[in-house]
């Protein structure tokens, strides 16, 4: 006799995202790419774009390490107003530009309801970034989007949270929706977040939606990068979301958490034995249209 589980979630309100309504996994694809089969995908790219000669040289060693899809923010909401906030639409320019030389799907964020049609334009995938995920009225016009949306998880959200996020984007008409576990705020000063790999078994029990981990931001150290990715793959995500800069001593923002290209390689080659203990493998990247 199955063995019945028990979770402190409202499993009625998710009407879409739940597990009771939908039983088979939702894979979304872009092209040939498949998110939430049987292969790991694998994003990379650097935190923020900042030129032609970063987004090329980063997105061409990552696409020969195996990468899927790039990565890069044109908008960048950052904790200081003096920070560098991103090169905006010359950045979505540059990360287009980028994805027709590598062939690479592009994924970038949205901030606000006045930029979705715009980045829409440019990306392949929408993300929803932590600050935003509870952003009902931002939620709602992805939800109207026909492109794919990837919601991170808040800093301080519960992972019932996490999924009426994921609600609202299914209930306003777009289903193809990705979930990122990217770390939570939490007592602990020595990382930035607390990667909560806990919630990776228990979203893929509560809901049909691909999960995507992201450890560069769960934990904010670079070398704590690759043992995190694996572990990720290990309790059941479909991908990893990871940071890489050619030079990380110059980035912009986020350097301390990215890996170098030669470290990105090493990560993969780790991560490909991963996923094939666990009966996965690392999805092929686009051929380069070059």
């Amino acid at each position: 006799m199955a063995q019945i589980y028990k979770v402190n979630v409202n499993t009625s309100a998710l009407k879409k995202a739940g597990r009771d309504t939908y039983k088979e996994n939702t894979v979304i694809q872009i092209g040939d790419l498949k998110i939430g089969g049987s292969d790991v995908v694998v994003i990379a790219g650097p935190c923020a774009v900042e030129s032609k000669e970063q987004m090329l040289t980063t997105a061409q060693a990552v696409r020969d390490s195996g990468a899927t899809i790039l990565r890069g923010g044109a908008f960048k909401p950052r904790s200081s107003p003096y920070s560098f906030q991103g090169l905006e639409e010359e950045g979505l320019k540059i990360l287009r530009l980028t994805s027709q030389i590598t062939g690479l799907p592009v994924i970038t964020e949205v901030m606000d309801t006045r930029q979705v049609e715009l980045v829409s334009e440019y990306a392949d995938i929408l993300q929803i970034g932590s600050r935003n995920m509870h952003n009902m009225a931002l939620l709602k016009e992805v939800g109207k989007s026909s492109k794919p949306v990837m919601i991170k998880r808040g800093m301080a959200a519960t992972i019932e949270e996490f999924l009426l996020a994921a609600e609202y984007v299914m209930a306003n008409g777009n289903e193809q929706v990705i979930l990122c576990e990217r770390g939570i705020r939490t007592f602990e000063p020595s990382t930035r977040n607390t990667l909560d790999l806990n919630a990776i078994p228990m979203i893929k029990q509560l809901t049909h939606l691909p999960v995507i981990v992201d450890p560069s931001h769960g934990t904010g150290h670079w070398w704590m990068v690759p043992p995190l990715a694996n572990a990720a793959i290990a309790v059941g995500a479909d991908g990893v979301m990871i940071e890489v800069h050619y030079k990380p001593e110059e980035a912009l923002s986020d350097g301390d958490q990215s890996l170098t290209p030669e470290g990105f390689n090493e990560m993969m080659e780790g991560l490909n034995k991963v996923a094939l203990a666990v009966g996965k493998k690392i999805a092929s990247p686009a051929m380069s249209l070059v």
